[in-house]
């Protein structure tokens, strides 16, 4: 059963006084529990199409159905609330706060909802810590940690609201080659465990863990 489906999606920026169409009329379906690779070169809009589908943009026009809600028409305020409720986001740049520690960037989602889906999120906290092999760095600064590592945090802290659909963009991009084939083992468990993922990438050996494999390519796609 489709989890997203986008219809005709289309995407203007103005630069200066000329309006340039980054997404050109997208139409496709991700299912629930599919791991996808959107895949494309720099430019091909795939960054604009994931933020659109993680709720961080909307369409210029077109129609954006998620879990059979309509997205699209949301304002700000409800696409943030919507965006902390279903979706967990991992960077290639991580994205921790620096001076907060392991368990408390993990938290920091808990922060923004407008209901907890855990009664006790410390405890679920703690749990996706050992989930992802960090119980025993929880009072860590980002610092004290190896680039895998806080990949790992990152991770665990896009699972903290237990969303539908995580999207990790170049979740590999600064990781030595041993080390991102654990953090996609780890996306692919997820996967796995029933979570829908969504992987915008670049390299193939990453690609090669998706499911599905979607090609960009100027503002369209394929696949």
């Amino acid at each position: 059963m489709p989890l997203c489906i986008l219809r005709n999606i289309r995407k203007s920026f103005f630069i200066g006084q000329e309006e340039v169409e980054i997404l050109k009329g997208i139409s496709l379906a991700i299912d629930e529990g599919e791991f996808v690779a959107l895949m494309g070169p720099s430019g091909s809009g795939k960054t604009t199409l994931m933020n659109i589908i993680g709720c961080l943009d909307v369409p210029s026009s077109g129609e954006y159905i998620f879990a059979g809600q309509k997205v699209s028409g949301l304002t700000d305020d409800e696409l943030s609330i919507f965006r902390n409720e279903h979706m967990g986001f991992v960077f290639q740049n991580f994205h921790l706060l620096p001076y907060a520690t392991v368990l408390e960037n993990v938290l920091l989602p808990t922060l923004y909802v407008s209901r907890k889906k855990d009664s006790e999120p410390l405890k679920r906290a703690r749990d996706l810590l050992k989930l992802v092999g960090l119980e025993d760095r929880e009072r860590f600064k980002p610092s004290q940690l190896s680039g895998g590592q806080q990949q790992r945090v990152a991770i665990a802290r896009a699972l903290i609201n237990d969303p539908r659909l995580i999207l990790a963009d170049e979740p590999t991009g600064q990781l030595d080659s041993s080390t991102a084939r654990e953090i996609m083992d780890l996306l692919q468990s997820m996967g796995h465990g029933g979570k829908t993922v969504l992987v915008i990438t670049h390299d193939w050996e990453t690609a090669a863990y998706a499911n599905r494999k979607i090609h960009m390519q100027d503002g369209l796609v394929s696949g």
